[in-house]
């Protein structure tokens, strides 16, 4: 795990803003960092620069820029099948130098060429440059797990795992994209990744599963090396799937847990977290140590459950306590490493995770991320469910039955309280930018963005999950996850995004993915035996977030001069609206969303406004 960035272009860039991006870069890569530099036949200029975190092979052999023959690779990840590949090539008589996971990757490149990728499995972000050919190549993984940011103008492309990175290199910031702002505050987090584009306008994301091709003169060509379906094998017996699952995800978990230094695990009390930490300890035979942050709202409070667990497997386990009086200054930290307002809450709750879990000591830490997305996890899937199996007769009445009986006493969402949602309306998605409309009361100027998705599939859940996955929940995760624990110079893993597993979900005929009122039933099924039952049993579930007001005490008179002094956000957002917010005594779902991005874009205009 590490930083990476560089140019490819016209332009020689100066000594100090080099030096001054390796700088920035230290978070992700405090081992060791260096740059290459390279001019191509046709007089472009060639910048690799790489920051280390030692995860595997600590030797200073497999620091980068790492070269083999005439390529070069900076890279940014791990490739959590590199022992297999390495034995691949050693019988085909191909020779290593390192024990590093980079050596492999590279030598799987040089070997196979990019059809390589297929073979790998993984999360990255790299550059190749191949002096031979005088082309730059960049790459980001199939879910978009690790970060590459793109920046071109008339000279050429910068590209860097952050956009303080970029900024470094260009030497100066680049325009706020105030759309994108108005879209955070109004829409909410899901709007954030429909497209490639950032808060700064010109800097771009790589999308995920991309590959980028720039010729010797600067000609580019992008590629998609990965595409996500859903293709059901309608022979699929229930029972055949729960086998498969659990051998999948056993097995996914084993490659992530490789590493030459010590690992911690997210852990909550509901079962994503638990199977993943379940498996570590029960089969693979892991020392597991799980931090959990222990919320004073029962909403989002999971104590007994966390503490049940801790018991029943014997693990260690540390609790982390959200603290109302520094929220602020904490806030403007984040705020200014992520180059960025924080997406939601949840967010600056799981820093305060990572900040534990370094610590402790930890380098690595595993989290169960994108399970809701592979098995059918939010209450809106559900409703989806009865809408894909309404022609069978039999199971919708017993899937209406059940919902009715066991699910509805735990919804709280007023929009999703009909079983017949879908059923009367198929389009309807007003629960997803929640309360949109009241949000745009506090905008000074007009402006709206509908709500769009992406067609995948003529299936209502799996098109549901399939644009979570890919453009709506699972990306601004693994952004936050990414940058939060990099700021602690951590690296995090996710085991159900695990190229095998995921496709083996998208074969699961959707009738599979709900039984007795069960979300995530296949999940649940698999885990028998190795997860606690309680935690399968149980119904509730209960996301990984904290009210505004646990760690912003707006009765504090620094915090509300903090919150109300003069700033350029109200050219943006009337004060006297926010003035009204923070009187109340306690806020609804929309207003303790609102009020936190309201807070970060404030903090983000003082920081980056040119």
């Amino acid at each position: 795990m590490c930083g990476i960035a560089g140019y490819f272009g016209s332009r020689k860039i100066d000594t100090d803003k080099i030096e001054r991006c390796l700088a920035l870069m230290q978070q992700r890569g405090p081992d060791y960092s260096a740059s290459r530099y390279f001019i191509t036949k046709e007089e472009r200029h060639v910048y690799l620069l790489h920051s280390r975190l030692s995860i595997i092979d600590l030797d200073e052999r497999s620091h980068q820029p790492f070269p083999i023959g005439r390529k070069w690779i900076v890279y940014n990840g791990e490739l959590y099948n590199y022992k297999e590949l390495r034995a691949e090539m050693e019988k085909a008589g191909q020779g290593f130098r390192t024990e590093s996971d980079t050596e492999t990757l590279l030598s799987c490149i040089d070997y196979y060429g990019w059809e390589a990728l297929e073979r790998c499995e993984g999360m990255w972000a790299f550059a190749v440059y191949d002096e031979e050919e005088g082309s730059l190549t960049l790459c980001r993984d199939r879910f978009g797990e690790k970060p590459l940011y793109l920046y071109q103008d008339q000279s050429g492309i910068y590209f860097a795992s952050e956009i303080k990175m970029i900024m470094a290199l260009l030497g100066r910031k680049p325009e706020i994209d105030f759309h994108h702002l108005y879209r955070y505050m109004i829409n909410g987090y899901r709007a954030l990744f429909k497209g490639d584009n950032t808060f700064f306008k010109g800097i771009l994301r790589l999308a995920p599963s991309h590959i980028m091709h720039i010729g010797p003169h600067g000609e580019v060509v992008q590629e998609v090396y990965w595409q996500p379906h859903f293709r059901p094998d309608d022979t699929m017996k229930y029972d055949d799937a729960v086998v498969e699952v659990r051998e999948r995800l056993i097995r996914s978990v084993q490659l992530r847990l490789r590493s030459d230094v010590p690992l911690a695990f997210c852990m909550s009390g509901g079962v994503d977290s638990n199977s993943l930490i379940s498996i570590a300890h029960c089969v693979h035979g892991c020392n597991v140590h799980g931090f959990t942050i222990a919320a004073d709202d029962e909403r989002y409070g999971e104590r007994d459950m966390v503490d049940y667990v801790v018991a029943e497997l014997g693990i260690r386990h540390t609790s982390i306590a959200v603290d109302a009086g520094s929220g602020m200054q904490h806030l403007r930290s984040l705020v200014k490493y992520h180059d960025e307002p924080v997406a939601t809450v949840t967010y600056f709750v799981q820093w305060l995770l990572m900040k534990s879990i370094s610590e402790h000591g930890y380098r690595v830490c595993i989290s169960g991320t994108a399970a809701d997305e592979l098995f059918s996890g939010y209450y809106d899937h559900h409703l989806a469910y009865l809408y894909d199996v309404r022609h069978d007769k039999a199971l919708f009445g017993d899937a209406v039955r059940s919902w009715t009986e066991l699910v509805l006493p735990d919804i709280r969402s007023r929009h999703l309280r009909n079983p017949y949602l879908f059923i009367n309306a198929p389009g309807f998605r007003e629960h997803l930018y929640h309360d949109a409309e009241e949000l745009r009361r506090y905008l000074t100027v007009e402006w709206n963005e509908p709500f769009t998705e992406r067609h995948f599939t003529d299936s209502l859940l799996r098109n549901r999950m399939l644009n979570e996955m890919f453009h709506e929940s699972v990306p601004v995760i693994l952004h936050e996850e990414d940058l939060n624990a990099m700021f602690f110079s951590i690296e995090n893993r996710s085991p159900y995004l695990d190229r095998e597993l995921f496709e083996l979900c998208f074969r699961i005929p959707t009738k599979h993915l709900v039984r007795n009122g069960f979300a995530k039933s296949v999940l649940r099924d698999a885990m028998r035996g190795i997860v606690p039952t309680r935690v399968l049993d149980n119904r509730c579930k209960v996301g990984f977030n904290a009210p505004v007001f646990s760690f912003l005490n707006t009765k504090d008179q620094e915090t509300r001069s903090a919150i109300l002094d003069g700033s350029s956000i109200f050219e943006h957002i009337r004060r006297d609206r926010v003035e009204e917010l923070i009187e109340k005594e306690s806020l609804h779902e929309g207003e303790n969303k609102f009020l936190f991005s309201f807070l970060n874009s404030k903090i983000f205009l003082e920081e980056f406004s040119s």
